[in-house]
Formats: C-alpha cells, sequence, structure tokens
C-alpha cells in the first residue's frame, strides 16, 4: 500500500452505551464508501430513478461498483422550450440516487453543442442575460442536492466551433475564452456559494493549459480542473497518461477523469477526428478485446489513483446496449452479463481498497481507532451504532 498512502487515515472514536459508560465489547467496523469519487453517469437509470420504470437490470451491478453519478443538465432536452425546464424529473432522480448514498455531479452548465434552438439569433446582450439566468436557476433549483458542477465544457474550441450552428459560440467570440469561463464560474458560484466548480475539456493539450493559466490569473477561482479521456481509438497508455497528469497537475488544483470509456471491441481508426464522424451499424465486443479492456481499465484506475491530486474518475456508462456511438464500451454487455472489466473494477473498489468488515476492542476508555480507506464506516456493537468518517 506505499503507493497509496494519501489514500488512508486514521481516526480515534470513543465508543459510548446509551447510559454514556464506556464501550468495552467488541465492535465491527464496515465500510460504506469511498472518500475517491468511483463515479458513473446516470443515464441509464433515469427512468428507474424517475419512476416511469420500476426495475431496471442494471440498478444492482451500478449501485455496487459506483458511489458517484454524473447527471445530464444538457440544455437543449432540458429546457426543449423556454421556461419548461425538466427540473421535477431531474429533482426526483437526483433524490433516488442520494437516498441510496450516492454523490451528485450536474453536467453541463454551458455547452456550444446541445444549446436550445430557440436561443439562435437573439441580440448578444440579451443571449448572456438568458444564459446567467439558466445558470443562476438551474444552480440554485439543485442547491443541497447538485452540488458538483462541470461551470464550462470545452472552452477552449467553444469560439471556433463550426461543426454546428448555436446560440453559444458567437457569445464566445464576443466576450472571449476567459470570459466565457469567468460568466459560468462566477454565475454559479453566487447562485451556491458552496458548489464546488469543474473547467472541463477533451483537448488535453498546451492550449487547454494556457486556457487554465489566464482564467487563474484572471482571478477565476476554479475548484477541479475535467480531463475527459474517451479512449474509443485505444488505450493511451501509462505515459501518456503520466504526462497529462503532470501537465494539468502542475497547478496544483484537483484533478478529475470526467469521462472514462475503454472499448472491448476493435477500436476506432485512427485518421477519425472527431468522434462523432465514426459511423457503423454494429460494433461488437470481442473476447479478446474484453481481456483487453479489463487490463486496460485496471491499469488506468491504479494510475489515477496512486496520483494525490486525482479525486476521481468517472466511467461514461455501465451497459453496451446504451454508450455513447454504440461503442462496445460498457462494462456490461448489451445483455447485462459482466465483462471481465467489471469484475476487475469490483475486485479494486470493493476488494483490494476496501476494508473487510473488521472486529475491534475498544480500550478501558471506550475508545478504538478505525484505520482505512478515506471514506464512510460504521462501528456496530451491543447497544452501539455509530457512523465514522476517515
Amino acid at each position: 500500500m506505499t503507493t497509496l498512502d494519501h489514500r488512508v487515515g486514521s481516526a480515534q472514536v470513543a465508543l459510548r452505551h446509551s447510559n454514556g459508560t464506556p464501550v468495552g465489547t467488541p465492535v465491527q467496523v464496515r465500510q460504506v464508501s469511498h472518500a475517491f469519487g468511483f463515479g458513473n453517469i446516470g443515464f441509464e437509470l433515469m427512468d428507474a430513478a424517475t419512476g416511469s420504470r420500476s426495475e431496471s437490470d442494471l440498478i444492482e451491478p451500478w449501485l455496487s461498483l459506483f458511489n458517484q453519478a454524473t447527471l445530464g443538465f444538457y440544455w437543449r432536452t432540458f429546457e426543449p422550450r423556454e421556461g419548461e425546464p425538466d427540473t421535477e424529473r431531474l429533482r426526483a432522480a437526483a433524490l433516488w440516487f442520494r437516498e441510496r448514498g450516492v454523490r451528485l455531479k450536474g453536467h453541463p452548465l454551458v455547452w456550444h453543442t446541445l444549446a436550445p434552438r430557440w436561443l439562435m439569433d437573439r441580440p448578444l446582450a440579451d443571449l448572456e442575460r438568458t444564459v446567467r439566468e439558466h445558470i443562476t436557476r438551474d444552480v440554485t433549483a439543485f442547491a443541497g442536492l447538485v452540488d458538483q458542477w462541470d461551470a464550462i465544457n470545452e472552452a477552449v474550441i467553444m469560439p471556433r466551433f463550426t461543426a454546428e450552428d448555436n446560440a453559444i459560440t458567437p457569445l464566445a467570440q464576443e466576450l472571449g475564452r476567459v470570459e466565457m469561463v469567468r460568466l459560468a464560474f462566477e454565475t454559479a458560484r453566487e447562485a451556491n456559494p458552496h458548489a464546488r466548480l469543474v473547467l472541463n475539456d477533451f483537448l488535453l493539450t498546451p492550449e487547454y493549459a494556457h486556457l487554465i493559466e489566464d482564467c487563474l490569473a484572471a482571478g477565476v477561482t476554479i475548484d477541479a480542473i475535467g480531463l475527459q479521456t474517451h479512449m474509443h481509438q485505444g488505450f493511451r497508455g501509462e505515459e501518456q497518461l503520466g504526462q497529462i497528469l503532470e501537465q494539468f497537475g502542475a497547478f496544483g488544483l484537483p484533478l478529475q477523469f470526467t469521462e472514462t470509456t475503454l472499448v472491448s471491441g476493435e477500436p476506432m481508426p485512427q485518421h477519425i477526428v472527431d468522434l462523432n464522424d465514426y459511423q457503423v451499424d454494429h460494433w461488437p465486443t470481442t473476447p479478446a478485446g474484453e481481456a483487453r479492456q479489463a487490463d486496460e481499465v485496471t491499469r488506468m484506475y491504479r494510475q489515477a489513483v496512486e496520483h494525490p491530486l486525482v479525486e476521481s474518475v468517472t466511467y461514461w456508462g455501465l451497459c453496451d446496449r446504451d454508450m455513447w456511438l454504440g461503442a462496445p464500451g460498457g462494462l456490461l454487455r448489451a445483455d447485462g452479463s459482466p465483462k471481465p472489466a467489471y469484475d476487475a473494477l469490483q475486485e479494486l473498489i470493493r476488494g483490494e481498497w476496501w476494508l473487510p468488515p473488521t472486529h475491534l476492542v475498544p480500550d478501558a476508555h471506550g475508545v478504538v481507532t478505525v484505520t482505512g480507506w478515506h471514506g464512510d464506516y460504521v462501528i456496530e456493537g451491543p447497544d452501539i451504532r455509530m457512523n465514522v468518517t476517515i
């Protein structure tokens, strides 16, 4: 555990019976959650979470592995008609996850892709006001429930985005990247001072690093740096991931692998520049690909957890039948059966990196020392049950 010492801690706990006397009999300690964010998108469980479908074969495998859910707040689908946001349904889903001990993140507040069509052709001053009102409304409505947001998504290419006409790109051209980031972050921060706000991008190049540097120099407070790592074209490998971690770790800010995908089929050809351009009728998983995916998932998660600045990894989907681009990137096959990658993550998150139920004997003062992975624990014994965070 030498490379993971930063993930481990101890807490001394004084145990008392209901009458105030020290507990002297053995107690059991159980880990119930990690402080590290082992995340996945919550999109596949939305029907179950909102009550439109009571059962899903994905609930148990999702909840038995992940402790953080990213919920989709894509503005075009969240508010298809102006003034009619899908707040009630998203709140119901957020409550469903929270009741099951899952932390929540909203994605994203500002993005040029999937901006509402009804925003088009507005004067820029009116457009900016509408964007600010949208951020304020949604961050306020979910405060205390969703307190972490990808505040702005893919700001590097936002002013030069040409794949689709949208209303956000002209605003970014007018304000510039730094001021677009400031708009998103400061408006969200004013709506919920307790929110953690993430700058998220897929372009993990010096251009993104320069934007972060410029934003920090301009006084924009960034709580975490989001690193998208969709690897449809093949695993980046430890050397490249290490270079990414070194480049963005230089800022000393928490790092999040916000969108991770590894395929268990034939990788997408390298000549594809925009992953959305890859169109195939069927992209199958294969036995050899599944073995490779399990190895790559293990290697990436180990590297992420070993790095002291990385606070979460969010895998972008659970089951092949629902994966972005139809890729065989799920941890479950289309029939819901687990791939080796799912089992490999289970062995890490709930095995190697999980404290098994442990019996401790209090000292003469009823004190026990709980040592384990940073996270939440329950101490149980006769006439006692206590929650402890390390």
